[in-house]
């Protein structure tokens, strides 16, 4: 055993461990180390207390720390290098901004070669920064730069889910674009604001109030709009008359072309109700590939079924 990690600030203040302390190390299950105690009778006097830093060591972003949570995090995952790596991976990816030929083994390499520091740095690079890279030569390399060119054009919950802001997914993205509309709204609501919006309880209107109230992150933001990042505006349908109001419909299966928390989002904004299981007052069925159960009894109770061409047919005609 070379180290055993104790990032818990309640765990050090219950232990009483300082820097320089001989702590007791136990086996924790099969192979984690734990600290146990402090050896008292090894103090010197030359110990000092652990004091845990109010911005990240690393890209000097504001740390978070939540009251009923015990760790403390950084909250610039747009540009922090400890984080960089997954947060690109994230934004690049399919239910996010869908860059073709952008797989995680080109974002190691785009990294390691220190072409790729931010998300906005994708769209910044040239022919000749991609050619050369493993297995990418010059077709390779313009197909991905026409791939760069075409994600330019999203959608609003898109570009916030691919954000990689904490606890905001497909749909409590989609929730947010819907309750906000705009980009700028949403960078100035308050916690009372965001609270609003449907599925967003305290917490989570705390990590997105955080994130848009780092500067490192809005300026990520702000490079990537400049870079000619843009989206459709956003038309609210009439709340008077809401094509699924009063029904009820159940997704199962795995869709290919949005993940099923979009649809989820995305139903419920033409006033549907999203319920987890079929039953007698299901309206209708939306079935992926590989459907199960949720199939079979839909059919057993004469349930409509959707495909999911028929959910998309259907979305493109009212989400207007």
């Amino acid at each position: 055993m070379s180290n055993a990690t104790l990032h818990n600030q309640d765990e050090i203040t219950r232990l009483g461990v300082k820097v320089g302390d001989t702590v007791v190390i136990r086996r924790a299950g099969d192979v984690i180390p734990q600290v146990v105690s402090v050896v008292d009778t090894k103090r010197t006097g030359s110990e000092n207390d652990i004091a845990f830093p109010s911005q990240c060591p690393v890209c000097g972003s504001q740390v978070e720390k939540l009251e009923d949570e015990a760790v403390a995090r950084c909250t610039g995952g747009l540009i922090c290098a400890a984080q960089r790596k997954q947060a690109l991976k994230h934004f690049a990816s399919r239910k996010a901004f869908d860059i073709d030929g952008l797989g995680d083994k080109l974002v190691d390499q785009l990294v390691d070669a220190d072409l790729v520091h931010s998300p906005a740095d994708f769209f910044t690079l040239s022919l000749g920064d991609v050619v050369g890279l493993e297995r990418m030569a010059e077709k390779s390399a313009s197909k991905l730069l026409s791939s760069l060119e075409a994600s330019k054009q999203t959608t609003l919950a898109k570009f916030l889910y691919a954000l990689g802001i904490r606890e905001v997914g497909e749909a409590t993205a989609a929730n947010l674009a819907a309750h906000f509309e705009t980009l700028d709204a949403i960078r100035d609501a308050s916690i009372e604001a965001l609270v609003e919006v449907q599925d967003v309880g305290e917490i989570v209107a705390t990590h997105i109030f955080n994130f848009f109230n780092e500067s490192h992150n809005t300026d990520v933001i702000d490079a990537l709009l400049k870079e000619g990042i843009n989206w459709p505006a956003i038309e609210k349908p009439d709340a008077d008359n809401l094509p699924l109001e009063g029904k009820t419909c159940v997704i199962t299966g795995t869709l290919s072309e949005m993940g099923r928390s979009d649809a989820k989002a995305r139903l419920q904004l033409l006033g549907a109700k999203v319920a987890g299981s079929v039953s007698k007052n299901t309206d209708f069925l939306v079935a992926g590939e590989k459907a199960g159960s949720k199939l079979t009894k839909a059919q057993e109770l004469d349930v409509e079924v959707w495909d999911e061409a028929k959910l998309i047919a259907f979305l493109a005609e009212n989400e207007k």
